[in-house]
């Protein structure tokens, strides 16, 4: 019996998932920094000591990574086990829906310190619920992302599945941006006096909404109508070991792991570099988030477009350039010779067009790669591809927060600001080496 096609109502709900997890995992990156240790004038109160471990990490940086070493042997497991599953109903939806509650639960419970005020204890705290909360939402994403493989038969509609994903991707950082904007709201409306228990309601509203739509693939896809994956029975060791090999996938990991070093220090410091270089009010964060984010859409025609025309390649080394140059203006914000909106203008513009393409190319690049695998070996282990790929990504997420914070000892406050501008040359010499690695990677004739 022939696959079926996924429905332009099916294809959705799958994006669905994807925008539940991002704004779980945006409000971590860009709100974490800023709520455990906020600039002065934020109205904040930081919550761990700014302490230094070795004469360079702060505490908070020394957290987030720790977080993340969890992942380091849960992603490859819960990845083998998808693959490798025989349940009837499929091998990915049955794991997601039970990483849904404590994902929530976690998220919302990171911006629950134990203590009001600066504390080790709250370093404790922060550590335990983080590590629950990359647990939880990897169980989702790890089978959510190797589905991508197995609902399209073909490169088009990789990239159209890819392009609805990322959408999904891009609404969740917009509502996870606007967090500040809500508490502005939740303060008015509510006459809420207390900032951070205004943003703590946010929080724990969005992580909610986040849940309820993470469960939108779960109720409306069929996983066995749309597949006909087929269990793994490679050990996990060698499953690893076999993804490795393939020397295209090690130049896409190795520029993909530092893409996502420097875009976790953009966002960490949005809100920085908004309140602090520019003197922009904290609100305007989300705002320019959002204006960046529907530029982004404005470029998705020409992704898929361009990626049939020219290769997907080619569009990825373009961004990849582009987003270099912005993290040179991110150094001289506030020192070039514009208004502080109208610099603002300029680095959302320019860099919505690498945010849609390397938004939605890698995925689709990916699934290229692990189908290809399939056919060669015999194999169905998408969901291992994926597995070390969201390893990477979240080690790169991982260490751009605590690159980020560990700089934030050089200055992150008005008129004492050079850590945050050292974001802006770190960041730069970061794209410059996803730029070249990824200049090896050989993209396929038939994947054009």
């Amino acid at each position: 019996m022939p696959i079926k096609q996924l429905p332009l109502r099916k294809e959705i709900a799958y994006s669905a998932g994807m925008m539940g997890w991002s704004i779980m995992t945006n409000i971590i990156i860009v709100m974490l920094p800023y709520f455990y240790l906020p600039p002065n004038h934020s109205g904040l109160t930081p919550l761990v000591p700014q302490l230094l471990v070795f004469g360079a990490f702060n505490i908070l940086s020394l957290i987030a990574a720790s977080g993340r070493l969890f992942d380091a042997i849960y992603d490859p497991f819960i990845a083998s086990l998808s693959d490798a599953s025989e349940n009837p109903k499929g091998r990915r939806i049955p794991i997601m829906k039970w990483a849904i509650i404590p994902a929530v639960i976690c998220c919302s419970l990171v911006f629950f310190p134990m203590v009001k005020g600066e504390s080790t204890l709250n370093a404790w705290w922060l550590t335990i619920v983080l590590a629950g909360f990359f647990i939880s939402v990897t169980t989702y994403i790890i089978p959510y992302n190797a589905l991508l493989a197995e609902l399209t038969h073909s490169t088009e509609q990789k990239v159209k599945l890819s392009t609805y994903q990322q959408v999904g991707f891009v609404l969740g950082m917009i509502v996870g941006a606007l967090c500040n904007n809500y508490a502005d709201l939740i303060q008015e409306v509510f006459h809420v006096t207390d900032r951070s228990q205004a943003l703590q309601y946010t929080i724990f509203g969005l992580s909610i909404f986040s849940g309820l739509v993470m469960t939108l693939p779960i109720i409306f896809i069929n996983e066995k109508e749309y597949t006909e994956g087929k269990p793994t029975h490679i050990p996990l060791l060698p499953a690893i070991k076999n993804t490795f090999r393939n020397s295209n996938f090690k130049y896409y990991l190795i520029s993909d792991f530092a893409y996502y070093i420097a875009l976790s220090i953009i966002s960490s410091g949005l809100l920085f570099f908004v309140t602090v270089l520019l003197g922009l009010p904290d609100s305007d964060g989300g705002k320019f988030m959002g204006i960046m984010v529907i530029l982004s859409l404005a470029f998705y025609p020409f992704i898929n477009y361009g990626s049939k025309r020219f290769g997907k390649k080619p569009l990825v080394l373009v961004a990849f350039a582009i987003l270099s140059l912005i993290f040179v203006t991110i150094y001289f914000l506030g020192r070039l010779p514009f208004s502080p909106t109208m610099q603002m203008y300029i680095l959302v513009i320019f860099a919505s067009f690498p945010l849609a393409s390397l938004g939605i190319l890698p995925n689709a690049i990916l699934a290229d790669i692990a189908q290809k695998d399939t056919l060669e070996t015999g194999e169905n282990h998408e969901g291992m591809f994926f597995a070390v790929k969201y390893l990477f990504v979240k080690l790169g997420q991982t260490l751009g927060i605590a690159v980020f914070a560990m700089l934030t000892v050089y200055g992150k406050d008005p008129g004492h600001d050079y850590g945050l501008r050292l974001n802006g040359a770190v960041g730069f010499v970061l794209c410059i080496l996803a730029l070249l690695f990824f200049s090896r990677f050989k993209e396929s004739k038939n994947s054009e």
